[in-house]
């Protein structure tokens, strides 16, 4: 089996990188990227200024794209967004999700490619929305994976849990088809081991024993009443095969090295980053504790409360969560003390660049700061996908 790729809302190349630092051998044959609403794809020109502008790299919503043109590919990745997966009846048409939720882009690719491995991303939140119907979204995704004969583990990673430079907590699913060596192999397994032991995230982010496994079922494969009726509560560690679901809280055991903030910082930064004394009185009040009386539209009065945020953050731990608002002045957005001056500033788009992973200077090919800065908020972590290509290569020469 080749190690082919299939890279789906590619963004700057995240889970590329992470996959060819793990083994060169990963041959992507197929991506695209697409920021909708935007005259200037950066992203996907940052893309092919790294990886060459070949025809196998696609400027272009995928809703448009025709998945049976897609090549044949062993491993299907993406990173995608968190939004209402829920599905309506059509008529004759049976079932549809609503109009772009990528999701069903990622399905319909499933559907007429059917790769043996699939790799994806999403925020933390995606195993308890919506908060109406706990556990629905993600009920969806799986019965969509049992109904093409795949199994899934799942997995919330924080990055920095894991030694690197960013506390970052996404959720990584792993889906196989259960034909496959390694799926045959895997349903001999008991879910205990699995989640704890012989998983794929078991041994890529190795976790303590989590006592006993919370027991669920979809029930059906049908969507439509996955998405009228369906609720349960996904923890962060869990395994779906045959409509089976198993969960569990996942305590990281890890024991090596960790990455710093100030391991990453740069030196000789140029004046532009540095804050001055009007801004660093609107980032000491957006980042202090707050309470302030506000009035609803029905004219209820209530108070806003919010706590501090650390000022300036602390280089002597991993960088707090970057979010597509970095760079601006933002209650989220990073302030540190300059490793060399003692003066305030904003974190450059390099080391934003090292804080997701990515060789330095990534994303500088000819984009404004601001929007290196949203690439990067919107990036995963990639030493993440490094560790998970390595075992994936493993995987796929065994089939």
């Amino acid at each position: 089996m080749d190690k082919t790729v299939c890279e789906l809302f590619a963004g700057v190349g995240g889970f590329r990188v992470g996959l060819e630092a793990a083994d060169a051998n990963w041959d992507t044959v197929w991506a695209n990227q697409w920021e909708p609403s935007r005259r200037r794809q950066d992203a996907f020109d940052c893309y092919c200024a790294h990886f060459g502008k070949k025809d196998i790299y696609v400027n272009e919503d995928i809703g448009t794209v025709d998945k049976a043109s897609i090549p044949d590919h062993t491993l299907l990745v993406g990173g995608f967004p968190c939004q209402d997966y829920s599905v309506a009846r059509t008529g004759a048409k049976g079932i549809e999700g609503k109009k772009g939720v990528l999701w069903w882009q990622i399905r319909g690719v499933l559907i007429a490619k059917h790769p043996p491995f699939v790799l994806l991303e999403n925020v933390d939140r995606l195993l308890k929305s919506p908060g109406k119907q706990r556990g629905r979204d993600f009920g969806i995704i799986l019965a969509s994976f049992w109904a093409l004969g795949y199994s899934v583990e799942w997995r919330v990673v924080n990055a920095a849990d894991y030694g690197f430079v960013q506390r970052r907590r996404r959720t990584f699913i792993f889906a196989y088809r259960n034909d496959t060596v390694y799926g045959r192999y895997m349903h001999g397994a008991s879910a205990d081991r699995v989640i704890h032991q012989d998983g794929f995230f078991a041994q890529v982010f190795p976790i303590a024993p989590c006592g006993a496994l919370h027991q669920g079922e979809l029930g059906t494969q049908d969507l439509l009443a996955i998405s009228d009726a369906f609720g349960f509560a996904f923890d962060t560690a869990g395994y779906m095969t045959d409509g089976m679901l198993f969960t569990a809280k996942a305590e990281p055991d890890y024991h090596g090295p960790h990455v710093l903030l100030r391991d990453i910082m740069d030196h000789g930064v140029d004046e532009k980053y540095y804050l001055d004394d009007t801004s660093l009185e609107k980032f000491k009040y957006l980042k202090g504790a707050k309470h302030i009386e506000r009035t609803a539209r029905n004219g209820h009065k209530y108070t806003f409360s919010e706590g501090p945020i650390a000022y300036p953050d602390p280089v002597d731990r991993p960088a707090r969560t970057m979010l597509t608002s970095e760079g601006t002045t933002n209650r989220s957005t990073h302030v540190v003390r300059d490793l060399d001056t003692g003066r305030y500033r904003l974190l450059t788009p390099n080391e934003t660049n090292k804080i997701q992973g990515f060789p330095e200077h990534w994303t500088d090919t000819g984009m404004t700061d601001r929007f290196q800065y949203f690439c990067m908020g919107n990036a995963l972590v990639v030493g993440c996908i490094t560790r998970m290509g390595r075992l994936l290569a493993e995987i796929v020469e065994q089939e």
